[in-house]
């Protein structure tokens, strides 16, 4: 699967601090339990990514209802 296809799988997200110092993105869902750590700054990296491809989605076209 790809960045750019549609998943049916769902799945939860927190994100926040560690005691350690450190950046946690907890996935889980449907039998899985991810915890990613990051310093600091590569949790600011990741950030910008995701305020880079949230622009970028605004750019887009947006789909029509009720198609995929």
């Amino acid at each position: 699967m790809g960045i750019d296809k549609q998943s049916d799988i769902a799945a939860n997200l927190q994100i926040g601090p560690t005691t350690e110092g450190m950046v946690r993105i907890y996935v889980e869902g449907d039998g899985l339990e991810l915890p990613l750590d990051f310093d600091p700054d590569e949790a600011d990296e990741i950030a910008e990514e995701i305020r880079a491809a949230a622009s970028a989605a605004r750019k887009s076209p947006a789909p029509k209802k009720g198609r995929r």
